[in-house]
C-alpha cells in the first residue's frame, strides 16, 4: 500500500511517500524562503558581459538573475545535429531588453537564480516546450509497443512549433487523456505568450507562478497507486484537495488529522535514520555516504561479515546488498549530481558487470533520471542522479 504523509511544524512542511510502512522518499519545503523555481518572468535586462557571455536580469526580487549563453540561443535539436555557431551574447541582448525567462535553479548564498529563455510548462503528463520540436518519451517507459503507441499519439495531437516530453504517468493513458492534458498546457501558455506581448506589459513582472510545492509533488505521486493521502494542517490539506480535484482522483482517501502526524505513524524514526551517515546491511557489512560541494561519496565495508573461505564471494555478497541499499538511499535521500561508489575490491570483471545489473534494476524504481557510467581506472564506480525536486 503507497500513501503520502503531509506533515507541517514550525513553517516547514515535509512529505513523504510510505510503501507498506516502509519510508521511500521524502521532500522538505521552509513556508519562510521563497521559492522561485519554475516561475515564468518579463524580465529586463541589466547588465551584460560579453567576457563571461552571460548577463543579470531584474525579475523584480532582491537580486538579479543570471542567465548564459547558452541558455539564450535557440534550443540545440540533438536528433537532428543542428549546430549553433553565434557565439556573442551581445548580438542576442543588450542593457535594457525585456526578456521572457524561466527560473531554472533557485538562488543559494552564494549565486543569484538561474534563468533561461528555454521555457517548459510541466503538467499530468508531459513536460511542454514551446518553439522547440524535440519530442522525447521518458526512459522509465521500457516497453517499445507503448513508446511507439505514445509518439503516434503525440504526432496526432501535438501543434506544430512544440515540443513535450512524455512522462512516465502517460502509460497506458488514453489518446483523450493526453490530448486533454497537453491542451491546458497550450492554452496555459497562450496566456503567458499573449501577457508578455501586450502593449502594456512592465518588465520586471511575473507572470506564471508554476506548480506550488504540495501541487507538483502529488501530481508527480498521484499515478503510482497512491491509496491515502494523510495531512495534519488545514492550509496544506486544501491545497491537497484542490489538486486531487483537479486532476479526477477520487479514489484516494484524503484525510485530514491535526497532529503531529510523523510521530504516530512511526516515520519520524524513519527520518533519523535517513540523515545517519553510516548504514548497516543486513549481511553486517555497511555503507557511508559523505557529500561534499562536488559530489557524494559512498564507501562500502564489510563490517562484521566475514563471510566464507572464498573472498570473491564474500566480497560479491557485501557489495551486491550494498547495491540494493545504495539505490534506496539515493532515491530516500533524493541526493543528485555526481556519486562515486567505492565497492571493496573485486578482482573477477564478471562479478563487477554484475554489480552494475543489480544496480541499474533497483534503480528503476527511482522516478528520477539516473546514469550509470562504469568502474574508473581506480575501480569506483561513476554515476549521475537529477534531483526530484527539479522534477521528472
Amino acid at each position: 500500500m503507497k500513501e503520502i504523509f503531509i506533515n507541517k511544524k514550525d513553517n516547514i512542511s515535509r512529505i513523504v511517500l510510505v510503501e507498506n510502512g516502509n519510508l521511500v522518499e521524502k521532500y522538505e519545503e521552509d513556508d519562510r524562503k521563497k521559492r522561485l523555481e519554475g516561475k515564468i518572468y518579463l524580465g529586463k535586462v541589466q547588465n551584460v558581459l560579453q567576457g563571461m557571455q552571460a548577463a543579470f536580469i531584474d525579475i523584480g526580487e532582491e537580486r538579479n538573475t543570471f542567465i548564459h549563453l547558452k541558455d539564450i540561443l535557440p534550443k540545440v535539436d540533438i536528433v537532428k545535429e543542428k549546430q549553433v555557431e553565434e557565439s556573442n551574447i551581445k548580438k542576442l541582448v543588450k542593457v535594457g531588453d525585456k526578456i521572457l525567462i524561466q527560473v531554472k535553479r533557485d538562488a543559494t548564498n552564494i549565486k543569484g537564480a538561474k534563468v533561461s529563455t528555454h521555457i517548459s510548462i510541466p503538467s499530468r503528463y508531459f513536460v511542454l516546450m514551446p518553439k522547440v520540436e524535440i519530442k522525447t518519451i521518458s526512459q522509465k517507459i521500457e516497453n517499445q509497443k507503448e513508446k511507439d503507441r505514445l509518439t503516434e499519439i503525440v504526432n496526432e495531437i501535438l501543434p506544430k512549433g512544440y515540443g513535450v516530453i512524455v512522462r512516465t504517468s502517460a502509460l497506458d493513458k488514453t489518446k483523450e487523456e493526453l490530448k486533454k492534458d497537453l491542451d491546458s498546457s497550450i492554452a496555459e501558455w497562450d496566456r503567458i505568450e499573449k501577457v508578455a506581448n501586450s502593449e502594456d506589459a512592465k518588465a520586471p513582472m511575473v507572470i506564471y507562478n508554476g506548480q506550488t510545492f504540495i501541487e507538483k509533488l502529488l501530481i508527480d505521486l498521484v499515478d503510482k497507486d497512491i491509496k491515502r493521502i494523510v495531512v495534519n494542517n488545514k492550509k496544506d490539506y486544501k491545497e491537497a484537495k484542490r489538486v486531487i480535484e483537479k486532476l479526477e482522483e477520487n479514489e484516494i482517501n484524503l484525510e485530514l488529522k491535526e497532529e503531529d502526524i510523523f510521530k504516530e505513524y512511526d516515520i519520524e524514526e524513519q527520518l533519523e535514520k535517513a540523515s545517519q551517515r553510516k548504514i548497516w546491511l543486513k549481511c553486517g557489512g555497511f555503507i557511508t555516504i559523505d557529500k561534499t560541494e562536488a559530489l557524494t561519496a559512498i564507501d562500502v565495508n564489510s563490517g562484521k561479515y566475514i563471510g566464507n573461505k572464498n573472498l570473491e564471494q564474500t566480497v560479491f555478497k557485501v557489495n551486491n546488498e550494498a547495491s540494493v541499499e545504495i539505490a534506496k538511499q539515493l532515491r530516500l535521500r533524493d541526493i543528485g549530481g555526481i556519486i562515486i561508489i567505492d565497492y571493496i575490491d573485486m578482482t573477477d570483471e564478471t562479478h563487477k558487470k554484475e554489480i552494475i545489473k543489480v544496480l541499474e534494476d533497483n534503480l528503476k524504481q527511482d522516478r528520477s533520471k539516473t546514469q550509470i557510467v562504469g568502474f574508473s581506472k581506480l575501480n569506483l564506480l561513476e554515476m549521475t542522479r537529477k534531483h526530484m525536486k527539479g522534477g521528472e
